[in-house]
């Protein structure tokens, strides 16, 4: 399996923005897609954003689309996100994942980092 450690949240205004990211290690990063999910309290957790092995496909969830954009560095074996124009409603908990397929559901993801606080003041 790969291990992940996520680091860059923080509390920002709203409006604000915030980098997230993401290092792997272990096994070979870029045999990896991987996502990036968010939980608030009380909530389930959600799919923000997920990037494919060699970066030629992303996707987001419609409630950030537009605002976040997912990005991965294979050579530093991180992948980041970075979030602009950012609302109250994207607080929470980010966590970042690894799995050999693709998709936007938390069940699909094998390897799950320890997540960290994004905080979105009003």
């Amino acid at each position: 399996q790969v291990q992940l450690v996520e680091s860059g949240g923080g509390l920002v205004q709203a409006g604000g923005s915030l980098r997230l990211s993401c290092a792997a290690s272990g096994r070979t990063f870029s045999n990896y897609a991987m996502g990036w999910f968010r939980q608030a309290p009380g909530k389930e957790r959600e799919f923000v954003a997920v990037i494919s092995r060699s970066a030629e496909i992303t996707s987001y969830a419609d409630s950030v689309k537009g605002r976040f954009t997912i990005s991965r560095d294979n050579d530093k074996n991180t992948v980041y996100l970075q979030m602009n124009s950012l609302k109250p409603e994207d607080t929470a908990v980010y966590y970042c994942a690894a799995t050999w397929g693709i998709g936007t559901r938390s069940y699909q993801y094998d390897c799950w980092g320890q997540g960290t606080q994004v905080t979105v003041s009003a």
